[in-house]
């Protein structure tokens, strides 16, 4: 009993990774795959922020050229770390 316990403890948390950036995403208005495997996240107001390819937030730097996957390059537009950041762990409070 107490092993099967364990085994679902364990397959949640290993899923909990797949849902951190949910708020993130719904959040958003696009969100753009990066050629190094990051993700630009554009919001309705037009500014951006960037999460590298572990899902961490990333710094952007206003006006940073970067390519999307499928090559186009995009200017950006703000750095919202902080916007980010807390969507990011928006529901994973201790």
């Amino acid at each position: 009993m107490i092993r099967k316990l364990n085994i679902l403890i364990l397959s949640f948390s290993a899923a909990i990774p797949a849902f951190a950036m949910d708020a993130a995403q719904t959040e958003a208005k696009q969100t753009i795959s990066l050629v190094n495997g990051e993700t630009l996240y554009v919001f309705q107001d037009g500014r951006m922020a960037k999460a590298d390819k572990f899902g961490r937030t990333a710094h952007l730097v206003k006006g940073e050229m970067v390519q999307s996957a499928d090559g186009q390059k995009i200017a950006t537009m703000g750095n919202e770390v902080a916007r980010l950041d807390i969507l990011a762990r928006k529901g994973h409070n201790n």
